[in-house]
């Protein structure tokens, strides 16, 4: 999808004994990156197994990169596809946060991703203004509709989901509930720089210790600004220092998170969000629209919504770096 992997997990645990219940660590792939989770529970495999059904079945839902997933059929204009639970939940939620960020977050804005070369089409040689206008028509949350049937309505056929920036947030909470479900109850999740958080780590006696990535962290000598603890929510991260596309022809530079607004893909103020909130998938959605609001407008956001905390990197109107925290985000770093 998508964003960047702002945060790393930083756990340090003992050796274990030989006790049925114990710390586990079980690691795979899912949602084209890496999961990594830390448990205090029994039978490594059997969790195992069952994490990577739900990955599997999120995928033949909601993945653009699967050509016969629910989504891509749908993409391609097939109102027949009844759509699951999962598809149905991140729609709802979706259209919520939408509302919310007063359009910001918007999953209709895969015809933008694809124009800019960022999802899974060629992009367009030109983009001027007069594209732009013409590919914002079948931008907007608005124009789609869930069914009752479970089909999915579109104003134009032309409308291309990307539940990208909320999708895999999604699928970590529901590794979480199945993790609930199973009595384990302290476990941090990490899918691609997504987390759950939830109890303590059980060795440290503490709540679970994660990382913020520096905004020029190499990928291969990753370095951290800061840590912070977590416990019974969720954390994400988004930036631009990164995932960027720089067109041949013009020389311009496109940036992956795109305004839905007025499509814009050049930079804000803003060079990384990372967020807290109760669950994942809000953490995730939110943190990429705080990527497109820009830093005052994020400000005042948060300073209205409960349960959302912030940590922002941006750049001054002189060029300087700058960092912004929320309280209740200081609150919890050491």
């Amino acid at each position: 999808m998508k964003k960047l992997l702002l945060v790393a997990v930083a756990i340090f645990f003992l050796a274990c004994e030989e006790e049925t219940d114990k710390l586990r660590f079980i690691e795979g792939s899912a949602f084209g990156t890496t999961y990594h989770i830390t448990y205090y529970g029994s039978e490594p495999v059997k969790v195992q197994k069952a994490i990577d059904s739900i990955v599997e079945a999120i995928n033949k839902s909601a993945s653009t990169y699967m050509e016969k997933s629910d989504i891509s059929r749908i993409n391609k204009g097939d109102t027949t596809v009844v759509v699951d639970d999962f598809f149905k939940e991140v729609f709802k939620l979706s259209e919520r946060i939408n509302v919310e960020t007063a359009g910001y977050f918007d999953p209709t804005i895969g015809v933008l991703r694809n124009a800019y070369g960022f999802g899974e089409e060629k992009p367009l040689k030109n983009i001027d203004d007069n594209r732009l206008d013409s590919l914002l028509q079948y931008v907007g949350f608005h124009k789609v509709k869930l069914n009752e049937d479970g089909t999915i309505s579109k104003e134009y056929p032309e409308i291309y989901f990307d539940f990208n920036a909320i999708a895999k947030g999604l699928g970590v909470d529901y590794i979480g509930r199945y993790l609930d479900k199973i009595g384990i109850s302290d476990y941090l999740i990490e899918v691609g720089g997504e987390i759950l958080a939830k109890g303590e780590n059980p060795e440290k006696k503490n709540k679970w210790t994660v990382g913020i990535e520096k905004p020029d962290s190499d990928l291969e000598n990753r370095s951290y600004d800061a840590t912070v603890h977590l416990s019974n929510e969720g954390m994400a991260a988004s930036g631009n220092y990164r995932k960027f596309r720089v067109d041949s022809l013009s020389g311009k530079k496109y940036v992956h998170t795109i305004n839905p607004l007025n499509g814009s893909a050049v930079m804000s103020d803003v060079t990384s969000a990372t967020v807290i909130a109760p669950t994942c998938a809000e953490a995730d959605a939110y943190a990429t629209s705080f990527m497109a609001m820009g830093l005052e407008m994020t400000k005042n956001f948060v300073s209205e919504i409960d349960g959302v905390e912030v940590y922002l990197t941006y750049i001054n109107p002189d060029g300087s770096d700058g960092i912004y925290v929320t309280d209740g985000f200081k609150k919890r770093m050491p």
